[in-house]
């Protein structure tokens, strides 16, 4: 297959971007690499399982450890289901048993998976479906057609809703051949593999069309056969044998893994996967988690990094420092069912945003919690990003001159001013209309000791330096997405046969910036408004961390383009022409040009605080000793198949 012609791509300048957060990258902030075709690491989400169940499943009790490739994972999945999964950690889970359409190495270079990409003049792709794939009995050959029926029936529909349609949005598809399909974008992009928007999974066309007839949404996320992974044929590197929903999945090992037979990757893929079977297990404490670590129940598991140094000297075990994308911040609930403490919403005010900034010292908190094993989050990229600004062109909240409570307490009073609510500082305490203190909440996920600390330093720190009393509270990772951070039950637009919108309720309307914006296409993540909210009430989490994609930042439109992106739970209206700003750098003809168009762009998140940024923590990943394969890099886990135990 040919190799993507584009005529900068040895240009070391790499953009990224994957649509389900891992959102789309949706994901725990603290990531544990080691899985493939995703485009990030593996998840190290919280859940309150105990998860601790050591029995290897069918077959299990003739088999060595070694012949198990065992992980554990603090949280359960809500979803298996591909078109609809936007959590890491179920993206990891699904990966085990199904690929992607590619990937990157450890030199960051675009290896075909499924399909092969590319382009003359990044407007037209074409994408080269690898012969010889198959999906499970009765579906046959995985040809292009199954993958431009997905796009344009499901990805491309009014009523389907799938994590992926922003990606298509405006992409027009046409199959060429057999096996090969052609993707016309409205505006080149010389990097739209980085972007991760053409990344599709197989889903067989025979298993789509009763519900794409019956325009069936609810159908297609509770269809078992998209649950379960049962059409996965010989697409991924295990079978999914079995999902326990409140517990974690087990694999057997896919003899006949379509890579066996690639020709153009490295030989080491001839006979992978290299293990009889796998798991993914849920265990909800970090002590047993690290526990089964240490006894060789699990291969693999979340260093915390105040016990890195313990694990560096212990000849079992080897701990990799990995660089990742996904950050610690706070998130602040700016719509209506936020900011519970009385009225006016004052998380919507910027100075009040970088109030909150400057009350939290980021540099305790890296060496406080995090040992040293993260770095400062001033603005929407990691420092290893090609697209970092310069320091000078951002605020550095939260550090030397801008951390501390005069400079944090000067900034809330500005918010105050911008209020219709009397809101002011009595002495050392923040007070409501009321008289009384602002008290506020803070969610972290349950069973995430690095999490729980984080909390509890915020939640002190805004009460030393802000006067706000926070109450710091755990609770399941599932729920919390289902319940407080995201919302299925909105209003939704009339349109035509044609899927065209020919009315949008009131309650989708709102004034942004002096401007009417309509919400035609909401979504769980973006509901609508600031007035379509979650079913429970929330101020403040840290329960997820965000995708800052450094390989393309392009990406973050899905955050950031406006008020109505596709993931906007927290409600965010930005102050500035964000739209402009993206598009902008999408016109830019060449990698400096894209380059120089972002900065204003982070300039103006690093001002407006949309997420209150603290740290990019590094992944420190434990792994038995004798596993090959791991390497310390962004790239980890893109050849997860072909891990195995030396000789």
């Amino acid at each position: 297959m040919p190799r993507r012609n584009i005529e900068d791509r040895d240009d070391p300048r790499h953009l990224d971007r994957r649509q389900w957060l891992s959102a789309l990258g949706l994901a725990g902030a603290v990531t544990l690499a080691g899985c493939s075709g995703n485009g990030g690491d593996g998840g190290d989400g919280s859940d309150g399982s105990d998860g601790n169940s050591s029995d290897g499943g069918s077959g299990s009790d003739e088999l060595s450890q070694e012949e198990i490739y065992a992980t554990a994972a603090a949280s359960s999945f809500s979803t298996l289901n591909p078109i609809y999964n936007d959590e890491n950690g179920a993206g990891n889970a699904i990966a085990r048993a199904l690929d992607l359409g590619y990937t990157f190495d450890e030199e960051n270079e675009y290896v075909p998976l499924l399909y092969d990409m590319s382009t003359e003049d990044g407007e037209v792709w074409t994408f080269e479906v690898r012969e010889g794939l198959e999906f499970s009995d009765p579906y046959g050959e995985v040809t292009a057609s199954d993958f431009v029926y997905l796009i344009q029936e499901v990805h491309q529909s009014s009523w389907a809703s799938s994590v992926a349609s922003a990606s298509w949005d405006g992409v027009t598809v046409e199959e060429t051949g057999e096996y090969e399909f052609q993707a016309t974008l409205n505006t080149p992009q010389l990097l739209w593999p980085e972007s991760y928007d053409p990344q599709l999974y197989p889903i067989p066309q025979g298993l789509l069309e009763p519900y794409v007839e019956e325009e069936d949404t609810e159908g297609l996320r509770q269809d078992e056969e998209l649950l379960e992974l049962q059409f996965s044929g010989n697409l991924g590197p295990y079978v999914l044998d079995e999902w326990q929903r409140d517990g974690g999945t087990r694999y057997s090992r896919n003899d006949d893994y379509y890579l066996q037979d690639a020709d153009d990757l490295p030989d080491v893929f001839d006979e992978a996967p290299y293990f009889e079977e796998a798991e993914i297990r849920v265990i909800g404490e970090q002590a047993s988690r690290l526990g089964a670590l240490e006894t060789g129940e699990v291969d693999t598991a979340a260093i915390p990094p105040n016990q890195v140094e313990a694990y560096q000297n212990n000849d079992e075990i080897y701990v990799n420092q990995i660089p990742q994308p996904y950050n610690e911040k706070i998130s602040v609930n700016m719509r209506d069912n936020g900011w519970t403490t009385g009225p006016g919403n004052m998380f919507r005010h910027v100075p009040f945003r970088q109030a909150m900034a400057s009350a939290i010292d980021k540099e305790g908190l890296i060496q406080g919690v995090f040992r040293d094993f993260a770095e400062t989050h001033f603005t929407w990229q990691p420092r290893f990003s090609n697209f970092y600004p310069p320091e000078e062109d951002i605020p550095q909240f939260g550090v030397g001159d801008s951390y501390g409570s005069e400079v944090a307490r000067g900034l809330a009073e500005d918010a105050f001013e911008m209020s219709e609510y009397d809101y002011r500082f009595d002495g050392e305490t923040m007070v409501g209309p009321d008289g009384n203190q602002v008290q506020l909440s803070l969610y972290h996920s349950a069973g995430q000791n690095t999490e729980q600390l984080m909390a509890d330093f915020i939640a002190q720190e805004l009460g030393e330096n802000l006067g706000i009393d926070v109450s710091v509270e755990a609770i399941d990772g599932t729920r919390f997405n289902n319940e407080y951070w995201t919302q299925t039950d909105f209003p939704t637009p009339e349109t035509n046969e044609e899927g065209e919108v020919t009315n949008v309720p009131e309650e989708l309307v709102d004034t942004v910036n002096g401007e009417e914006v309509e919400w035609t296409q909401p979504a769980a993540t973006n509901p609508g408004p600031r007035n379509v909210t979650s079913n429970e009430s929330w101020d403040m989490e840290v329960v997820f961390g965000l995708n800052t994609y450094p390989r393309n930042p392009l990406a973050n439109s899905v955050f950031f383009e406006g008020a109505n992106p596709l993931y906007n739970p927290v409600g965010y209206y930005p102050g500035f022409d964000a739209e402009q700003l993206f598009q902008n750098a999408r016109q830019a003809t060449s990698q400096e040009e894209l380059a120089d168009a972002l900065i204003e762009l982070f300039a103006n998140l690093a001002e407006e605080q949309p997420y209150i940024m603290l740290t990019f923590p590094d992944s420190t990943v434990g792994y038995r000793e004798g596993l090959e394969g791991p390497i310390e890099n962004f790239s980890n886990g893109w050849n997860l198949p072909a891990w195995r135990y030396g000789e």
